[in-house]
Order: structure tokens, then C-alpha cells, then sequence
């Protein structure tokens, strides 16, 4: 079941929320540490995520599931986010160099479209970078947060199926080794936590965190029979990095 985005915009306006969210980009950096003319894909709530990659990537998208809901994204300046079906995401095969998937993989209902969806949009050198409730860790079992909701996974879990989908894994971390209480000392202490709880208790993380990459050698996932899709057009790539990726525009793009 998908989580309210307005639930989910309280929870990272609280201090918890903003811990965790810090802790959780902390990962989410040292994986991806240069986005310089990278288009980035943001699916489910990954918004209070993608602000770091708005002042060097080439454009940044957050796509927000309809069962979600939408909220306006950045708050200043022009919106860059949109309500999708996750089924038929309304990009062009290809477009997309990067996509990160928060509040979304343990919500879907339906996982396997999901990821066909995700591996046809990237681009063939792309990256996937999924955020999920650690089946181990305290945070799943609480749901005042919204890592407590939907189906949380193993490192392990995680893996079958990002291969299932045609996907490598590459890396793996976890983050969130605080108890998610909101009690003032524990969200202070947020850093020390993390560092003390990567040594001594690892595998009760909170998320995991990990990175995978399209296989180009698998073949193409089969799509059931739909009508014609108009895809949202994107525009050429800025500066240097424009035409090192063509672009294949869907039906009814201009």
C-alpha cells in the first residue's frame, strides 16, 4: 500500500525525518559522488533525496506514483515533479542516466512492470540506486516512520530480484542504526549512532542502499499489449555532455 505523500512530507519536516534523511544521503553521495550532466529520475517519494543533485546534474525529475499522490517540487523556482503511473512511466526508452527509488519498491503492488518500466527508461550505461526498509532492522518495525509500512527486504532479497529484473548489483550499504524515536538526545546524536552501529551492529540498519546497473545483454523485457503512449518530450542535453546519448522519442512525442 502506498504511503500518503502528505505523511510522507510531515515525516521529513520533522528533526527524525531530517536525521534520517541526512544519514541516508550521506550513502546515497558517496555512491554517486559526480552527477555533472547526469538526468536523474527520482521514483516514488524521493524528493527530500534529489535536492544535492539539482546544482550539477542536467535535470533532475521527481516522478510521484499517483496512489502517492503529488506534491510541488522544489517549493521555489519551476516544478520538476510530476504524478505518474509507475506502470507507464511517461518517458522516452533511454532518457533517463540515473534513477533512485524511495517509498516505492516496498509500496508497488506490482513489482515486476515496475522494474520493466525502470530498465526500459534507463539509458544502457545506467544506474539504479533503491532505498528499502532493512527486513532486520528496527525501523521496519515501527510505523511511525514510513520505513515501518509496506514490505521490507533483506540485502540477500534485494539482490534476487534486481537480477531478476536484468539488473547487476554493484554496491551495497545500509544506513539508520538510530532508534527511530523522536526523542531530541537520540536525533542529536544521530552521526555517533551511525558510526558506532556500522561496527558493532550492521546488519539492524534501519535501509538498505543499493546500487545496480542495466544489463544491455539481456533482452528486451516484454511489455503486455497497450495502446499508444504520448511520453513527456525532453530536452536536448546541456553544454557538452549533448548528444553523447540519442534519445529515441516514444509515440506522440514533439
Amino acid at each position: 500500500m502506498w504511503i500518503d505523500v502528505v505523511d510522507l512530507r510531515d515525516f521529513y519536516a520533522a528533526p527524525l525525518g531530517q536525521a534520517a534523511r541526512r544519514m541516508i544521503r550521506r550513502k546515497m553521495r558517496a555512491m554517486w559522488p559526480d552527477m555533472k550532466g547526469q538526468r536523474i529520475l527520482g521514483i516514488g517519494y524521493a524528493a527530500p533525496y534529489l535536492e544535492g543533485f539539482r546544482d550539477e546534474a542536467d535535470r533532475v525529475i521527481a516522478a510521484m506514483p499517483a496512489r502517492q499522490g503529488v506534491l510541488r517540487w522544489p517549493a521555489q523556482g519551476g516544478g520538476q515533479a510530476a504524478l505518474v503511473d509507475e506502470l507507464e512511466l511517461p518517458f522516452p526508452d533511454l532518457s533517463m542516466d540515473r534513477i533512485v527509488l524511495v517509498h516505492a519498491l516496498e509500496c508497488a503492488e506490482q513489482v515486476e512492470p515496475l522494474m520493466r518500466e525502470i530498465w526500459r527508461v534507463l539509458t544502457d550505461s545506467g544506474r539504479l540506486m533503491v532505498v528499502v526498509p532493512n527486513r532486520s532492522g528496527l525501523w521496519a518495525r515501527f510505523e511511525r516512520t514510513p520505513f515501518g509500512h509496506g514490505r521490507p527486504f533483506s540485502p540477500r532479497q534485494l539482490s534476487r530480484l534486481l537480477r531478476e529484473s536484468m539488473f547487476t548489483p554493484l554496491t551495497t550499504d545500509r544506513a539508520l542504526y538510530m532508534p527511530p524515536f523522536r526523542t531530541a538526545l537520540l536525533v542529536r546524536s544521530a552521526p555517533a549512532w551511525e558510526r558506532a552501529g556500522a561496527v558493532l551492529w550492521g546488519s539492524f540498519a534501519g535501509v538498505v542502499v543499493m546500487e545496480a546497473v542495466k544489463q544491455i545483454y539481456a533482452a528486451t523485457p516484454a511489455h503486455p499489449a497497450r495502446g499508444r503512449r504520448a511520453y513527456l518530450p525532453m530536452p536536448e542535453r546541456r553544454g557538452a555532455a549533448a548528444g553523447r546519448v540519442r534519445l529515441k522519442p516514444g509515440p506522440g512525442a514533439r
